[in-house]
């Protein structure tokens, strides 16, 4: 793996593509800080080494160019909290001036370009788009893992123009050390935590990690298509029906590779999708017409929270119910202390996944487990066995 640690930066201009994609509130100030402080030990390093550093990034959706509420001025005084040094914010990412600004820059100095999907051609991966970006540094460190499965202009196509001084950044690193652990060093017995709502977004991965893992729990709203597959009646939950051959598929693959599958085997169960319906248990097989499955029931948290303790490597991917209701989050919050629990007991935990990192932010936990991926779609593709633009970029 090509990692900072072997180049030098001694008078030279590291061109960093970071992921500043971060929340700001209605004053438009940084609401979660935790993608720019992941990025924080690359940047320092580059600094150390007598080096000086050209930030680029995307901030949420922009669609017809420059829009005030996605600049990236607004996350310079975060910034440079962190780094602990000024940041020279340029309102372009291209053009003579911010070309001429960053062709001058000092050892030390630290610049911060606008919003790269300001341009259409960043997301289509323009070539010439690339090229401009590229003279903006002499070194390219991919630093941004949550963007690495975009073949964007900034993340998979400027790497051919540094053929011999492209890097991984240290969390770029670091995230495929850690996801690597659990698909191709794991310590046994390996479980796999899998939850969301939808069976069609997680059975490739489910798939994949049957070659990787010892045990694999299904909850949340795609385990009542597994349910309906196996002839249970599932009430008003949420079933996709076109899938439930392909469940019925991956019980008989899990089988035939001595994979464990656990389904939660009761439900808390209610008479609407609100926080305020009427909530009972019942097994989750056995959910009356008009009710629907929102969250583990006791049964349920007690037999995954077996699994989980008594495993040496853990994946968790997806909520086990409507956690952001407080009555169905019991089953969330009961996975998250079982996976504490484990990582106090020598297991490697990995948690990776929008909702499951929210989760575990929500709980103040993130400090107690192994290690919390920063990119949802990106670790989602990785953990499919898909090959990364952005990785292979930097590798070819």
């Amino acid at each position: 793996m090509k990692t900072i640690a072997s180049a030098n930066f001694k008078n030279q201009r590291a061109l960093i593509r970071v992921d500043f994609n971060v929340p700001l509130n209605n004053e438009l100030e940084v609401t979660d800080n935790t993608r720019i402080k992941a990025a924080i030990p690359t940047i320092k390093h580059v600094l150390e080494k007598g080096g000086s550093v050209v930030l680029m990034s995307h901030l949420g959706r922009p669609k017809e160019g420059p829009e005030h509420k996605f600049s990236l001025r607004h996350i310079v005084f975060e910034l440079e909290k962190l780094i602990e040094t000024s940041v020279i914010f340029l309102d372009n990412c291209i053009g003579r001036y911010t070309l001429q600004v960053t062709s001058n820059l000092q050892p030390g100095q630290v610049v911060l370009l606008e919003n790269l999907r300001f341009y259409k051609e960043e997301t289509a991966g323009d070539e010439e788009f690339a090229k401009k970006l590229s003279q903006h540094g002499d070194i390219y460190i991919n630093d941004a893992f949550g963007t690495a499965h975009r073949a964007h202009a900034s993340t998979a196509v400027i790497a051919k123009y540094f053929p011999n001084d492209k890097y991984f950044g240290l969390l770029l690193e670091r995230e495929i050390a850690n996801i690597d652990a659990v698909l191709k060093n794991p310590q046994s017995p390996t479980a796999a935590i899998i939850g969301g709502a939808k069976v069609s977004s997680k059975i490739s991965i489910i798939e994949h990690l049957m070659d990787s893992v010892d045990e694999i729990i299904i909850g949340g709203g795609m385990a009542y298509t597994f349910i309906k597959a196996l002839g249970g009646k599932v009430g008003t939950s949420l079933v996709e029906d076109d899938y439930i051959e392909t469940a019925l598929s991956v019980i008989e693959k899990a089988k035939a590779k001595g994979v464990k599958i656990h389904l939660p085997s009761d439900t808390v169960i209610a008479n609407q999708f609100s926080n305020d319906a009427e909530i009972k248990s019942c097994p989750t097989n056995e959910i009356p017409d008009g009710w629907m499955g929102l969250d583990l029931s006791t049964n349920s948290i007690k037999t995954f929270s077996q699994v989980i303790e008594n495993s040496k490597t853990i994946l968790w991917n997806g909520p086990m119910g409507v956690f952001e209701m407080s009555n169905f989050k019991k089953g969330t919050e009961a996975i998250a202390n079982a996976l504490v629990k484990a990582t106090e007991n020598g297991a490697f935990t990995l948690v990776g996944g929008g909702d499951s990192v929210a989760a575990i932010n929500a709980l103040n936990l993130s400090d107690k487990v192994s290690y919390v991926s920063t990119g949802g779609g990106a670790m989602l593709e990785y953990l499919e066995g898909k090959e990364l633009p952005g990785i292979q970029a930097i590798l070819s």
